[in-house]
């Protein structure tokens, strides 16, 4: 036996007769917005995006004199360095992005201040030595000197600090 109202989607006389506040009280399903993309310019071409192509080297702080630099006070980097020996900052980074304006890859120091919100600066060299684990002036051992040398004629001699 075949039911007309419900073949369409519609509601059921059976459901009416079961809970007849239950057309009355219905929402439209909500539409879910995607999630927005975070918007990163490029330092030359402002009117240009830039994409992420790599993965993201959190900043270490290890001294006051860093801290001081992000606008703490004396007292405040001294209280916040002995409480925690390593502090990693969540809302600075470093990161490889491509700019399609430039046409190439440049290292990136990232700065968050809202959540969609970010500040983009050239990476210089001293910032990688605030980077746990990653010493761009010592080769990595893993790697044999032929693909270093390949690498290297490939890349254009390029080095993760120059622009």
């Amino acid at each position: 036996m075949a039911d007309s109202g419900s073949a369409g989607g519609g509601v059921d006389a059976r459901d009416i007769k079961a809970n007849p506040t239950a057309n009355a009280n219905a929402t439209p399903p909500r539409r879910r917005e995607r999630a927005k993309r975070r918007d990163l310019r490029c330092p030359v071409h402002a009117d240009t995006s830039m994409v992420g192509t790599g993965r993201k080297y959190f900043l270490h702080l290890l001294t006051t004199e860093e801290l001081k630099q992000r606008g703490l006070s004396h007292k405040r980097a001294q209280l916040v360095i002995q409480a925690y020996p390593v502090l990693v900052l969540s809302n600075e980074w470093l990161e490889q992005l491509w700019c399609p304006e430039c046409g190439q890859s440049h290292w990136c120091h990232i700065t968050r201040h809202e959540r969609h919100e970010h500040t983009v600066r050239w990476a210089s060299r001293e910032l990688w030595q605030q980077v746990a684990h990653v010493d761009p002036m010592v080769a990595n051992p893993s790697v044999s000197e032929f693909s270093r040398r390949v690498a290297g004629r490939a890349d254009g001699n390029r080095r993760y600090w120059d622009n």
